[in-house]
Parts: C-alpha cells; sequence; structure tokens
C-alpha cells in the first residue's frame, strides 16, 4: 500500500469531496425548507430521490468497473457531482432540486464502485481493512467539514455552500485525469473462485451474499428514516440552529473519523468483520433511541457525537467482508453494495418523513425496530467454509 499512497490519496481526496457535498446540505436544509414551504415528507422525497437514482444505476456501474474500468467512471462521476451541486445552487423550485438529487445519485453510484474496486486492486487482503478504514474515514471527514462549511456559508446565503462543492468536485475531476492511472487487476483476487457463489447477478441469492446484503438493506433503511430529517428534528424539537446542528455533526464526525481511522483494523483483526457489524448494530440501536428521551443540550450533543460511531465502524467492515469474497468482481459487488445500501436509503427517508409528520419521534422509534431486526439477523451470519480458509492464509 506505501507503493500507491498517491494513488490511494487521490482517491480518499475524491470520496472526501463528493461527501463533502452531501454534508453541506444538512446544516440549511430547514432554512431551504422553510423558503420553499415543503414538509417533512418532501424533504423524505427529494432524499431518497437521490438514493433512488443510485439504485437503478448501481448494478450497471459495478459492470462497468469491471468491464471498461476504474478511473473512468470515478471522473465521469466526479464531473456529475460538480454539475449537480452547481444545479442545486441555483435552484429556485423544487423540480430543480430534485433533478439536482437524482444527477448526485447518478455521480454516486459511479464513484463509489470505481473507488472501492480501485482499493481492491491497490491493496492485498492483510492491508485491505485499513485502506477501507481510511475510505470511510474520508467520507466521514466530509461530514465533518461539510456540516461546518454549510453552517458558516449559511450566514451568507444558504446557496453558497453548493458553489464552493461544485468547484472542488471539478477539481477533482481534473486531479483525477492527471494523476491516477488504470491499476491492474490484484492477482490475490482472482485466487478466491467466483464459483463459489456461482455467476451472474443471481450470485445476491446465494447464502454467501444475501445475508450480508440483507444485513446491509435492513441497517441502512433504519438509518435512513431518521438520519435524513436529523437537523429537521433537531431544530423542530429543540430550536437549535444550523450552527447548533452543524457542532453536534461535526463532534459526531470527528469521532467516528478517530474510530475508523485508529481503531478499525484493529477490531476487525480482533472481532472479525461479522462480530464487528454485530456490536455495532447494537450499540447504534440503543443510542439511536435514546435520542427520543434526552432533553438536555449537553445530553443531546453526547449522544449525538457517540450515536454514528456505530454506524462508522459497521460500513467499513461490511465492505471488507464483501471485499474478501468478491474475487475478481469486486466493481460487481461493490455495486451490489450500493444498491442494496439505496434501496435503504429510498425507502427510509419516505417513511421516515411521513412518520415525522405525525410524530417526531416516530422515526426514530421506527428506526429502533428495524435495527433490531438487523441484530437478529447477524447472529445468522456465519463465514463459508471456502473464505474463511482464505482468510486464514
Amino acid at each position: 500500500m506505501k507503493n500507491n499512497s498517491l494513488t490511494l490519496s487521490i482517491l480518499l481526496l475524491n470520496l472526501f469531496i463528493a461527501f463533502l457535498g452531501i454534508g453541506l446540505v444538512i446544516p440549511v436544509t430547514p432554512t431551504i425548507m422553510n423558503e420553499l414551504n415543503l414538509s417533512g415528507a418532501m424533504v423524505g422525497y427529494m432524499i431518497a430521490a437521490f438514493a433512488g437514482t443510485q439504485l437503478l444505476l448501481s448494478p450497471l456501474a459495478g459492470r462497468w468497473a469491471d468491464q471498461y474500468g476504474r478511473k473512468i467512471l470515478i471522473i465521469i462521476g466526479l464531473f456529475i457531482f460538480s454539475f449537480s451541486e452547481y444545479l442545486f445552487g441555483i435552484g429556485t423550485s423544487v423540480e430543480m432540486l430534485f433533478l439536482s438529487r437524482m444527477l448526485g445519485g447518478v455521480s454516486a453510484a459511479l464513484i463509489m464502485p470505481g473507488v472501492t474496486a480501485f482499493i481492491a486492486d491497490i491493496t492485498t487482503l492483510e492491508t485491505r481493512p485499513k485502506a477501507l478504514g481510511y475510505m470511510s474515514a474520508a467520507m466521514s471527514t466530509g461530514f465533518i467539514i461539510g456540516p461546518g462549511i454549510g453552517g458558516f456559508m449559511a450566514e451568507f446565503g444558504t446557496r453558497l455552500p453548493f458553489f464552493f462543492a461544485a468547484g472542488l468536485g471539478a477539481l477533482a475531476a481534473v486531479l483525477s485525469i492527471l494523476i491516477l492511472k488504470e491499476p491492474e487487476r490484484n492477482p490475490e483476487n482472482e485466487m478466491i473462485e467466483s464459483s463459489i457463489a456461482g455467476k451472474g447477478i443471481g450470485r445476491i441469492l446465494t447464502p454467501l451474499y444475501f445475508l450480508p446484503f440483507l444485513i446491509i438493506l435492513i441497517s441502512t433503511f433504519g438509518l435512513a428514516s431518521f438520519e435524513s430529517l436529523f437537523s429537521l428534528f433537531a431544530d423542530r424539537k429543540f430550536g437549535f440552529t444550523p450552527m447548533d446542528i452543524a457542532i453536534m455533526i461535526t463532534g459526531g464526525a470527528l469521532i467516528g473519523a478517530f474510530a475508523q481511522i485508529v481503531l478499525f483494523a484493529r477490531l476487525a483483526k480482533l472481532l472479525g468483520e461479522i462480530k464487528l457489524i454485530r456490536y455495532s448494530l447494537i450499540v447504534s440501536t440503543i443510542l439511536v433511541f435514546f435520542m427520543t428521551v434526552v432533553n438536555q443540550y449537553v445530553s443531546i450533543l453526547l449522544v449525538t457525537i457517540t450515536l454514528f460511531v456505530g454506524f462508522d465502524l459497521m460500513r467499513p467492515a461490511v465492505t471488507t467482508y464483501l471485499s474478501r469474497i468478491a474475487g475478481s468482481e469486486q466493481g460487481f459487488v461493490s455495486g451490489m453494495n450500493s444498491m442494496f445500501t439505496s434501496i435503504g436509503n429510498v425507502m427510509g427517508p419516505v417513511i421516515g418523513g411521513l412518520l415525522f409528520d405525525v410524530n417526531m419521534n416516530y422515526p426514530f422509534y421506527f428506526a429502533t425496530v428495524t435495527l433490531c431486526a438487523g441484530i437478529g439477523l447477524t447472529l445468522l451470519w456465519k463465514v463459508p467454509a471456502p473464505v474463511k480458509a482464505k482468510i486464514s492464509d
């Protein structure tokens, strides 16, 4: 991995910028919602539009990453991301904001499989957990900087952060063109034969893939049902300002990034991916429920900044596990990962938005129940023998 440090740095920069743009919208969502007189359900639909587009394109993007290469998908995705942020910045109607979010979903569908497969090509099975931990930390750090910049820039104009993100996206695309080189396929990945799970999209129905993908779907569904409305919850229930929301999310992202950089590789080696996912879900479920009972600023802050740590450890654990079993189809499996994540991100905000309009606490209750189901599924999850043998080599 040391020989590819510059390449890895550019890949992480690309993810950081993409998630920076996503994070920018969080503290200004209540303001934009009020400007356009949007209901909680409409905000949920708008966020679901992003995930819905990503859902439809992710399976194809994963195959394209294997067929046409990692680099080209990343570059196209970054340019589309840049345009989507610019469009949101100039948007004055609900239709334009929806189009912006849909283009954002296209960019995410292209970037994520490309970057994940690229990292699998330039790392070994031993170094991959650390690199994927860095990948998740780059995404989390985007949320650290994003809400902070968004909350600060909102004082000068609610659309200004999006022009900033558009410029960064274009810059990242240019850097990728100049610096990134298409990687050679990692021969270590070829050693895990695809005969373990068959061929084609039907592989997702085999025991090797079905259970982890189902857990991804359920956990993402539960998380998205309240995460997408978190800023509205803080605004409506506690009267928090965009700066207050930015402080809470930034604190949580800092702790999450620390956990991913410092703790993840060690915990994955000590516990294994499956147990780490299970324990992370347990911690997250407890803290999600606590959000409905805390009422003091300090307690709200403490729960919030620790709430997302479990999710921040679970995501790279799932990605690492899938990368181990993907063999030579890293792009395909990464695309399926994005697809199931997107299904949860489509359904979660819609259900959460509808529940929010009835009672602000209902999305959190719903997420608690859903995440409990995910914990139950992890108890049935076992590493298949061929993969276990490869991991122990």
